[in-house]
Formats: structure tokens, sequence, C-alpha cells
């Protein structure tokens, strides 16, 4: 396994939805070890602390929730990105969703300046396909891959000059999503697999399916975990938990296909509510995730002895 620089970055991102508790999410996954359980792999890693919102003079909108506020964190998490994309492999450390709306323009603008395409793997229940223009809810969190691929719908936020191509998309582990995005995601080109997918194929079919696209392009790979991939069952700390998600072991096989790869190049561990958790178990298992991307195997992981 090649040593990455890897670089921690925490993203306290709450305003993309009404219910609060993912501001804590940064502090969550270092409690969990996060730093060391990369560093036990051999990496070198390094903690940048968390980013703060940009201040902006955006002005509400009604129907929006936070929308300033979520702005000034797209801001600001772009221009992190991008410093962290010629350093290393960033981790966000969320944070709600709508941090993507940030991290994820920010190393597409880095991917754009050395010629490489930017490819994205979505991993959750919805499809955060909505614009400012079609959400009910107002939860911006519900937005970041129309902004990210160029639809309009974002006055206020920042410009897209590198828009994600829509090809370039896979979302797996679909599982709810409403009829306005149904019917934009079918009118699109994002690749797009539920959990009948999955249950029907496996998850190594799709996902070993898009990882050879991004291989032959020799494109950038960001990996975007949503806590709500994972069924609640195993991982209660999310707001936005819908049964039927992805095992511990559907959700490993992804990240060690993930690892044997080598096509990950930024990583968002998202929508973690610390509030919601049953002594930190959800955010064990996110940190665990994150060492199997990174080349963690079973017979890394310690065996519990029962006394």
């Amino acid at each position: 396994m090649t040593s990455k620089n890897i670089l921690l970055i925490g993203a306290p991102v709450d305003s993309g939805k009404a219910r609060q508790g993912c501001l804590m999410g940064p502090d969550a996954y270092r409690t969990a070890r996060i730093a060391g359980a990369l560093g036990d792999l051999g990496h070198t890693v390094t903690d940048l602390g968390n980013v703060a919102a940009d201040a902006n003079d955006i002005a509400p909108r009604d129907g929006l929730q936070n929308l300033s506020q979520t702005i000034g964190w797209t801001t600001a998490l772009s221009r992190a990105a991008t410093d962290a994309m010629a350093q290393g492999l960033p981790i966000f450390l969320g944070g709600d969703h709508s941090l993507s709306l940030g991290s994820v323009h920010g190393v597409a603008a880095h991917a754009a300046a050395k010629g490489q395409p930017q490819f994205v793997l979505w991993l959750d229940a919805h499809s955060d396909f909505h614009t400012c223009e079609t959400t009910t809810s107002g939860n911006l969190h519900g937005t970041p891959l129309a902004y990210l691929t160029g639809r309009n719908g974002f006055d206020g936020f920042p410009p897209v000059p590198h828009p994600i191509p829509e090809q370039n998309v896979c979302i797996i582990g679909l599982r709810s999503v409403d009829g306005p995005e149904r019917a934009m995601l079918e009118a699109s080109e994002i690749r797009r697999h539920d959990m009948r997918d999955i249950d029907e194929n496996g998850i190594a079919k799709p996902l070993g399916a898009f990882l050879d696209v991004v291989a032959q392009a020799g494109g950038a790979l960001h990996v975007s975990l949503d806590v709500d991939f994972l069924d609640p069952s195993v991982a209660p700390a999310v707001g936005t938990t819908v049964p039927g998600g992805a095992t511990v072991r559907e959700a490993h096989l992804v990240m060690e296909m993930l690892n044997d790869s080598g096509l990950m190049t930024s990583l968002d561990l998202v929508e973690l509510n610390p509030m919601l958790d049953e002594r930190g178990r959800t955010a064990q298992l996110m940190v665990d995730l994150a060492a199997s991307a990174l080349g963690r195997t079973v017979f890394d992981r310690p065996t519990p002895r029962i006394l």
C-alpha cells in the first residue's frame, strides 16, 4: 500500500437542514480516533482544524433554510478544498451534506487546473438533486448534485465554472427520491443504483463498472459518504434515516474496492449527528469505513476479546 498525505478538514456545517446537531460531527470523528486509525495504516495525517463559513450579505429568501450561511460555507469550503488538493488527499469531516456544495466545487477546480476529468461517487439514500427552485423543504443539503452538475436555480451561490458532467456521477444506495427529483434524474445522464438494484445484482457490479470508467478516463474521484447510505439499524446517528440501507459488510466492500482501485482523491463523511448516536457507534463505523477506503483489511482489524 502506498502511503498518502491525508488532510483532515473539519466542516461543522449545520445550515443545510432544520434539525441541528451535525456541527458536532467533526469532533465526534476525532474522538473516534480517525487520525490514529489512518496513521496506523502508515499514512501521514494532518488535522487542519475546522473551517469557518465566510461572511456575506446575501439576503434571506422565502422557502430556503439558512441561505446566506450555506453560501458562506460553500465559498469557504471550496477554497479549503482547492488548497488541500495541492497537498494530498483531503477528508472533509461533516457536517451536513450541504458541505459538498463547497468541497466538490473546490476539488473540481483543482482537477480542471490539472486537465483531469472529475468524477463523483455519491453514497446516499437520497439523490440530492433538487435546485433552490424545486425544493419544497427548503433544506439545502438536498441540492449539491444539481448545483455541481451546473443546473440553474442557484442565484447567489458561486458560479460553477467546472460542472461535473452528469455521466461522471454515480449514486449508489437510493431509496428515498421524491417526484420532482425522480423526473429530473430520469432525464439526466447520472448513473444511479437504488437498493433494489443492489439486492438483485449486488453492490460490487455497479461500483466496479463505474470505477472502470474512472480509470479509463484517468479521472479524479471524489467520494461522498452519507451516514444514511447505511441501514439505520447499524448507523442510527442521522436525521434522515431510511430503512433498508447498506449493510456493514456491503459498505466495507465498497470501501475496499475503492482502496483496491487507487482512484479516490478526496472524501466527504457527512450527516453524522452525534446527538442521535448510541455510544458513538455510528461515528466509529464511519471511521472504520474511511480506514477501509485507505487500506485497512480484515487482517488489520483487532478481534475483540471476550473475557
